[in-house]
């Protein structure tokens, strides 16, 4: 993977603490919309980690294969994102 691990790391350790702090607010029983807002915030971190993955993989995993001119990779390359993009639509 060639995405920034630094910053990727940062984000999805922001997410582990918000985890942490929402499991604490639902055991205290605090307000619903408090607890979905934090959710929301975990949600959108979470996807955009997951954006920048996807973004690394096409820039350089599929670039590299293309540049190799590796076909059977290529396809295969292809019928991953196809099933991430599933995936994320459902």
């Amino acid at each position: 993977m060639k995405a920034d691990k630094e910053k990727l790391t940062r984000k999805l350790k922001t997410v582990r603490g918000q985890i942490e702090g929402l499991i604490k607010m639902i055991e205290n029983d605090r307000y619903c919309i408090d607890i979905s807002t934090q959710l929301m915030s975990s949600i959108s971190i979470l996807k955009n980690v997951n954006k920048e993955i996807l973004e690394s993989h096409l820039k350089n995993c599929l670039k590299d294969s293309i540049s190799k001119n590796n076909s059977e990779d290529i396809d295969k390359k292809i019928e991953e994102i196809i099933q991430i993009i599933e995936k994320i639509s459902k």
